[in-house]
């Protein structure tokens, strides 16, 4: 565990060895450990732990491409099945002829529900559809309390058929920078071509998150599979760091969103 927990950061450590303790339920019991929501650095941490033990893991978040997915743990005796994940998609319905609801209205109201943030996956929006993927061993719970959002009244219906799901309007592009360091305030520099002075200033000004938190560290350690959300800029994701080039600079490999048209 030691030489596994110096590759991340201290703040990951708690997680870490919660994933730890799946793996060894499910190395003790022989029998599969369904987590909750997890982001995609929360997966990659997952599958870390699980490194080569034997055990297998895989992930569904029901939408397509679904950033936030739960995950299962499980022998190699199982052939897992999207049904074994637990996930229900409700359409969140709502009198949108007379208001709008954005994705932090049905978030906030559903996370004044008093449930973690890794009971629901992923929120989406497509003009005045919304829906939301949640754990099934809450859907009953939120279908008779979610009552209001934004202070408008809504109710939840279950998704018929995958194809009545809401596609991702977003697409990742992929490409290749060099980097002196994996500071925070280095690679946002980087990524938007900025000078690192007005990248600390965005990052004290606290508008920079890592995966979903603001970050206020100029100096912050950036890994693998970090998610950069910079407000006015956009979104980013380190995707792999390929190694270091003949001026001992890092090669990254990064995923800027994009619209699709």
């Amino acid at each position: 565990m030691d030489s596994l927990l110096q590759h991340f950061r201290k703040d990951e450590q708690p997680f870490i060895e919660q994933a730890a303790g799946w793996l060894r339920e499910v190395e003790d019991r022989y029998t599969p450990k369904l987590t909750d929501f997890l982001d995609p650095r929360e997966r990659f941490i997952v599958r870390s732990v699980v490194g080569a033990s034997g055990i297998m893991t895989a992930s569904e978040g029901l939408f397509p491409d679904a950033e936030r997915q739960r995950m299962l743990l499980y022998p190699e005796y199982l052939e897992p099945v999207k049904e074994d994940f637990n996930i229900t998609v409700f359409t969140v319905n709502y009198p949108s002829k007379f208001v709008t609801l954005a994705h932090p209205d049905v978030l906030g109201s559903l996370m004044g529900l008093g449930l973690g943030r890794g009971k629901f996956g992923d929120i989406r929006v497509d003009g005045d559809v919304i829906q939301v993927a949640i754990a099934d061993e809450i859907s009953q719970y939120v279908r008779t309390n979610f009552v209001t959002a934004g202070k408008v009244k809504v109710s939840l219906e279950a998704v018929e058929g995958e194809e009545q799901l809401l596609v991702q309007t977003e697409e990742w592009l992929e490409e290749t920078l060099t980097v002196s360091s994996m500071r925070l305030d280095t690679v946002l520099a980087s990524i938007f071509n900025i000078s690192r002075q007005k990248a600390s200033a965005l990052i004290n000004g606290g508008r920079v998150k890592v995966n979903w938190t603001v970050t206020e560290q100029p100096s912050f350690e950036l890994h693998e599979s970090d998610l950069l959300s910079v407000r006015g800029l956009g979104r980013v994701r380190v995707i792999m760091i390929e190694g270091r080039t003949k001026k001992d600079k890092l090669r990254l490999v990064i995923g800027r969103l994009e619209q699709k048209k």
